[in-house]
C-alpha cells in the first residue's frame, strides 16, 4: 500500500480548505475501529469527510457515505454530543512539515475555535484526538498510557502535547546548503535525501531522483554538477507545490501521485483519487485476511470430519463380519457331536461350499458356550451397524457441505469489487449461524451480494452462485418454469441457472456453455471433463432441515462440462 505521506497530506488539506471551508458539522459516523466519517454541509453541497487513523491507511479526504447500519461506537457518540451543529472553520498543520492536522471548530464561521480535532497521520502511531480551546483532551480514538509508551501518553483529561519532533532538517531552497547536506556523508542518493530532510517519503524521494534521470542507488560522491542541478530543479518544483498548494492528481502504474509525475490516468480532484485508492486497497486487504481465516477454519473442520468419517467407516467394515460369526455359530450347533473337551479349534464343512472352515474355540468352555459367544458377537456387530450407519450418513452430509463451502472460498480468488467482500462475508455469517464459527465482527453490509451473470452464445442470461446464499437464491427464488438448473454430479460446486424465455429452446451450445460454467465453478475445476447434471428447477428440492445450498434433484440428464473452455472475462454482465 502506498503511504499517505506529507506531500499527499498537504495536497488533500489544500483542496479541502479551498472547496469545503467553512462547513457545518452535521453528523458523525464511525464505520470501524479506525475510521470516522463527518458530514460537512456548505453552500455548495454536502460531503462526508473521512478521518482515518488506520495503522497502514491513515488519511484525511472526502469519502463514501456511511452504511445505513446503526453506529455503536463510543467515539462518534461523544463527537456528536460535543460538536454537532458547530462549524469547521480551518484545516491547518500544527507545525511546519509535521503530519498532524488541526481541524479547528467554532460555534460559527469567523469565531475563535472552541475545539481542536487533531488527526495524527503517523503510521502505526496514528490517532484522532479532540481537545477544547485550551488543548485539554476531551476524547481520543486510542488512549496511550505510561505502560504503553514512556515517551508520550495520550489520555482524556490531560493536556494535549504534540508528537516528539523529528530530528531532521527542514527542506531548504538554498542550493549550496542543500547539496552540502546530502553530500556530507557518502551514500546512495535516496538514502541521503531521506536521512537529511523532513517531509520526504521514500516514494517522493525516488520520484524526484528518477525525474532528474538518475538512479536512487546513485552514489552521491560520483554525481556531476549537471546531475546536482537536474535534481535540484525537481526539488524546487516539489517545494513549490507544497508552498502554493497546487497539485496535480492522477493514477500511476502502481498507485497514485499528487505531483503530476508519471501519471497514466488523470483525476478530476485529489479527494476522489485518494478515496478510491485507499478504499479499494483496504477492502482488498480485509478480503484477503478474511478469506485466509475462513479457509483455515473450514480446512480444520474438514480434517476433523474426515477423521470422524474414517472412524465410522472402519467400524462398519468390522461390522461386515457379523454374518461370519453367525455362520460359524450355526456350524458349531450343527456339529455338536464332533466336539471333544479341550479342543482349541475345530474344522467343519461349510454349508454352502462344503469346504473345511477352521473355527477357533476356547478350550475351557464347551461347544455350546462357544456358539453362544459367537451369536453374541453377531448381535453386537449388528447393533454397531445399525447405530453407525445413520451417524456416518450424517457425517458424510456434513463433509459434503463443508467441501462445498471450501470450494466457494477457493473460487473467490481475488478482490475486484465490494461485492466480492460481501460474498465472502456471507460465508462467514453462514458459518456463524451453523455454529461452526464465533466472532464479534459486525456484518459488512445488510445488502445481499450478487451472483455472477454471463451471456450464453444465444444470448441467454446464465447465473452462477458464488456462495450458498446465492445458490439458494438463484435456485429457489430466481428460477422460473422455463429455466434449466445445472450442477456438477456428486461433486461440490456452484448452482448454475440457464434462463430461457417462454417458448425458447436451449441450443446445444447454450447447454454446453452452462455445463462448462458449472464445471469451472466446481471442486473439479482442474479436470479435463466434469459430469454435469441438468434438469428443470421444479425437479430440485431442499430436504427438510438441510444446510444452505444442499439440494436433491430428479429426472436429470448428464452432460460433460469442460472447465478449461471458460474465460471469466468474456460475456460477463
Amino acid at each position: 500500500m502506498q503511504s499517505f505521506d506529507f506531500t499527499t497530506l498537504m495536497a488533500s488539506c489544500a483542496e479541502l480548505s479551498t472547496k469545503w471551508l467553512p462547513a457545518r458539522l452535521e453528523k458523525f459516523y464511525q464505520t470501524d475501529r479506525h475510521t470516522l466519517l463527518v458530514a460537512l454541509r456548505t453552500l455548495e453541497g454536502r460531503a462526508w469527510l473521512c478521518l482515518s487513523w488506520h495503522p497502514q491507511g491513515a488519511r484525511i479526504c472526502l469519502g463514501n457515505p456511511p452504511p445505513s447500519d446503526l453506529d455503536t461506537f463510543t467515539l462518534s457518540e461523544q463527537l456528536r454530543h460535543q460538536l454537532g451543529g458547530f462549524a469547521l472553520t480551518n484545516i491547518a498543520m500544527i507545525a511546519p512539515w509535521e503530519r498532524v492536522v488541526d481541524l479547528q471548530i467554532a460555534k460559527r464561521p469567523g469565531d475563535l475555535p472552541l475545539y481542536h480535532l487533531y488527526l495524527e497521520v503517523m503510521g502505526k502511531y496514528s490517532n484522532l484526538i479532540l481537545t477544547d480551546a485550551n488543548n485539554q483532551i476531551i476524547t481520543v480514538a486510542h488512549q496511550v498510557n505510561s505502560s504503553q509508551s514512556s515517551v508520550r501518553t495520550i489520555q482524556t483529561g490531560q493536556r494535549y502535547s504534540p508528537p516528539p519532533p523529528v530530528l531532521k532538517k527542514i527542506p531548504t531552497q538554498e542550493f549550496s546548503l542543500w547539496k552540502e547536506n546530502i553530500k556530507l556523508i557518502p551514500g546512495t542518493l535516496q538514502s541521503q535525501l531521506l536521512a537529511n530532510y523532513q517531509g520526504l517519503s521514500p516514494l517522493v524521494a525516488k520520484t524526484l531522483i528518477e525525474k532528474a534521470r538518475l538512479s536512487p542507488e546513485s552514489l552521491t560522491e560520483f554525481l556531476t554538477d549537471i546531475n546536482w542541478k537536474n535534481l535540484y530543479q525537481q526539488w524546487i518544483l516539489w517545494l513549490e507545490s507544497i508552498k502554493t498548494g497546487k497539485f496535480q492528481a492522477g493514477k500511476t502504474k502502481k498507485g497514485y501521485t499528487v505531483l503530476g509525475w508519471q501519471i497514466v490516468e488523470k483525476s478530476t480532484n485529489v479527494q476522489s483519487l485518494l478515496n478510491d485508492y485507499y478504499s479499494s486497497i483496504l477492502k482488498q486487504e480485509e478480503f484477503e485476511k478474511l478469506r485466509h481465516q475462513l479457509k483455515q477454519k473450514v480446512n480444520s473442520l474438514l480434517e476433523k470430519i474426515k477423521s470422524k468419517a474414517q472412524a465410522f467407516q472402519t467400524r462398519l467394515a468390522q461390522a461386515e463380519d457379523a454374518d461370519i460369526y453367525q455362520e460359524r455359530a450355526n456350524l458349531l450347533m450343527a456339529y455338536l457331536h464332533q466336539w471333544q473337551p479341550g479342543m482349541q479349534s475345530i474344522s467343519l464343512p461349510d454349508f454352502s461350499t462344503g469346504q473345511s472352515i477352521i473355527i477357533p474355540l476356547q478350550a475351557d468352555k464347551n461347544i455350546i458356550v462357544n456358539a453362544q459367544q459367537l451369536y453374541k458377537q453377531n448381535q453386537k456387530l449388528k447393533r454397531v451397524r445399525q447405530s453407525v450407519e445413520p451417524l456416518l450418513s450424517e457425517v458424510l452430509l456434513e463433509l459434503n457441505y463443508l467441501e462445498n463451502i471450501f470450494t466457494s472460498l477457493e473460487h473467490l480468488e481475488s478482490y475486484q469489487s465490494l461485492d466480492d467482500l460481501q460474498t465472502l462475508a456471507e460465508i462467514e455469517q453462514e458459518l456463524i449461524r451453523q455454529k461452526y464459527l464465533i466472532t464479534n465482527r459486525p456484518p459488512i453490509s445488510k445488502e445481499e451480494s450478487k451472483p455472477h451473470r454471463y451471456l450464453s452464445p444465444s444470448g441467454f442470461d446464465t447465473i452462477v452462485g458464488r456462495n450458498n446464499s446465492q445458490n439458494d437464491q438463484i435456485t429457489f427464488r430466481l428460477a422460473g418454469d422455463y429455466d434449466l438448473w445445472f450442477h456438477s454430479q456428486q461433486i461440490p460446486g456452484s448452482h448454475v441457472l440457464l434462463r430461457l424465455q417462454p417458448g425458447s429452446i436451449a441450443e446445444e451450445v447454450d447447454l454446453q456453455f452452462a455445463a462448462d460454467l458449472a464445471a469451472y465453478f466446481s471442486q473439479a475445476r482442474g479436470s479435463e471433463q466434469v459430469p454435469i447434471v441438468y434438469t428443470p428447477p421444479k425437479n430440485v428440492h431442499k430436504p427438510k432441515g438441510s444446510k444452505p445450498g444442499m439440494v436433491v434433484y430428479k429426472q436429470e440428464k448428464v452432460i460433460w462440462g469442460n472447465p478449461h473452455r471458460v474465460n471469466k472475462e468474456i460475456d460477463k454482465i
